[in-house]
C-alpha cells in the first residue's frame, strides 16, 4: 500500500519539463501528435489523465516509453483515490468477505 498524503508524479509533469528542455511549445507539439491544444494543456497542467493513445504519441516524438508513461498515471489515479476523503469514506462502510472452508480463495 501507498504512503498516506502522498501524490505522485503526474505524467503531464515530466511531459511539460520535457518540452520545455526541448524548446517545443506546447501548440506545436499538439499539432505534431495530432490532438487538440486545449486537451495537451489539460495534461499538463494535471487537469486531465493522460490516456494510452496519446501516451503512445508521445513516445513517437518525443521517445518516452508510454509505458513509463502510463504507469506514472497509474500510480497518480490510484494515489490520488487513495487520498480522497470520499471514497475512504466509502471505504469504511465496505464489509469485507472472510473465506469459508468450503469456498476456495481464488476459484
Amino acid at each position: 500500500m501507498a504512503n498516506k498524503g502522498f501524490t505522485p508524479t503526474h505524467p503531464g509533469e515530466v511531459i511539460k519539463d520535457e518540452l520545455i528542455s526541448r524548446g517545443i511549445t506546447q501548440k506545436e507539439f499538439a499539432e505534431r501528435i495530432g490532438v487538440p491544444y486545449t486537451m495537451l494543456n489539460d495534461i499538463l497542467n494535471e487537469r486531465r489523465p493522460l490516456s494510452a493513445s496519446v501516451a503512445l504519441y508521445i513516445e513517437s516524438a518525443l521517445g518516452i516509453s508510454a509505458d513509463l508513461l502510463m504507469g506514472l498515471q497509474s500510480d497518480y489515479t490510484m494515489q490520488s483515490a487513495r487520498n480522497d476523503v470520499e471514497i475512504k469514506r466509502k471505504m469504511r462502510k465496505v464489509r469485507p468477505y472472510q473465506p469459508t472452508a468450503l469456498t476456495p480463495a481464488f476459484a
